[in-house]
């Protein structure tokens, strides 16, 4: 196989998920109980046979540093295998990264010495599982420049991605980012061919490209401006996302909204979930902290510990309080006569007795005094928490109720 280099990029700001993003990056936030985001994507690169990879940070990234060095200090250096975190360092100028195609470009000393054949340009901020040899193949045999993955998503989502238009021999002929009126797939009104952030180039290509890009007056974004000007001089192909699906589900979330991270971590505790955590040839690996295991406790005058249709990670204990269709992170403690539905909690959090919660997402450490309701007056709510517009409400971590 070819030498494959993998550029992660984890500088989101992820401004859509604040509270979740207000001390930590989008790439860091909690998902699914025990894992950060952004083990999806480097668990699809480690099942993936790639074990050259760069992770590029800039927006506070303490917490995704920390996870990286606690968690993903797995390969063989001696083999020459690593996953290495490179910060926004301002290498070239006085700017920090302008935009995704501009962070590459400046990191494009460390391409020059690892002379990689081909670039895998990922995202650290999506949930799916793919196998990035199926499309590094695919590149291969189109003699590609530049292989972008595509996924077929509604028309009404159009403005939050960028669309392709492609030929019969998958050839991009067409791209446009984010657009109001979008070029639909043959056959189908009511679908797009949506780009996934997922890129594989010819490194001498990219490199002269980005370079071209940096001397221009552009947004410096691949969906922006790389991918538009490659189709009109280069090879560029798109690569069917159903192709390279683990699960063959065709499941991709770009969970970066509060109702979008809440609805995918709420579809794991379904009884088929579309996302599969207990494939164990395709784990999602992850820092797992020496926590006790999970306990439910049934105490006296009839206060029963229960939990249903939910996830429970070590270190929780559910003291009589009840859990239902719930992901409880390590550490939660439920006490007597706690009621909880609906609800993502994270780690550390401590529900006192009496405490109800519905459709809320509890952020890390927060002590939640006895007979303190949550999700079930809307408007109290929203003096002191986020709400979004379908009611999920959300409190920071670390908050004095």
């Amino acid at each position: 196989m070819k030498k494959v280099v993998t550029m992660l990029l984890a500088g989101g700001r992820g401004e859509r998920l604040y509270p979740l993003t207000r001390d930590r990056a989008k790439p860091a936030v909690p998902f699914g109980a025990i894992y950060r985001i952004i083990d999806f994507t480097l668990s699809n690169c480690i099942n993936s046979e790639i074990r050259h990879i760069y992770i590029l940070t800039q927006y506070k990234s303490t917490s995704l540093h920390r996870h990286i060095q606690l968690g993903w200090n797995i390969l063989s250096t001696t083999l020459g295998e690593f996953i290495e975190v490179i910060p926004a360092q301002q290498r070239i100028d006085e700017h920090w990264y302008q935009g995704t195609a501009d962070a590459i470009f400046q990191n494009i000393y460390t391409l020059q010495q690892e002379k990689p054949d081909l670039v895998l340009i990922l995202s650290g901020d999506h949930i799916y599982k793919m196998d990035y040899r199926k499309m590094i193949a695919y590149h291969l045999e189109k003699r590609a420049d530049l292989t972008v993955a595509a996924i077929r998503m509604d028309r009404r989502l159009s403005k939050e991605f960028g669309v392709m238009e492609v030929d019969e021999e998958g050839r991009i002929i067409g791209f446009q980012e984010k657009p109001v009126d979008p070029k639909t797939i043959p056959g189908d009104p009511e679908g797009i061919l949506a780009s996934m952030g997922i890129y594989v180039f010819d490194t001498e290509i990219l490199v002269r490209r980005l370079i071209e890009d940096a001397r221009s007056d552009s947004t410096h974004d691949f969906g922006k401006d790389i991918i538009p000007s490659m189709i009109q001089k280069d090879r560029v192909f798109h690569f069917d996302f159903r192709q390279g699906d683990r699960e063959g589900t065709g499941y991709w979330k770009d969970v970066g909204t509060i109702d979008a991270y809440y609805e995918a971590n709420i579809d794991l505790v379904s009884v088929t979930p579309h996302l599969n955590l207990y494939d164990p040839n395709w784990p999602i690996l992850a820092y797992q902290p020496p926590y006790p295991p999970a306990k439910t406790v049934l105490e006296e005058e009839g206060r029963t510990g229960s939990a249903l249709n939910s996830i429970l990670s070590n270190g929780c204990i559910i003291s009589g309080g009840n859990v239902r269709r719930s992901i409880l992170s390590p550490k939660v403690l439920v006490h007597s006569y706690a009621e909880i539905e609906d609800s993502i909690l994270l780690s550390g959090v401590d529900v006192g007795r009496h405490v109800k919660i519905r459709r809320a997402i509890i952020d890390k450490d927060v002590h939640i005094p006895p007979g303190t309701k949550i999700g079930y007056d809307l408007d109290e709510d929203a003096k002191r928490f986020t709400v979004t517009a379908s009611g999920i409400v959300v409190v920071p971590k670390w908050i004095k109720l």
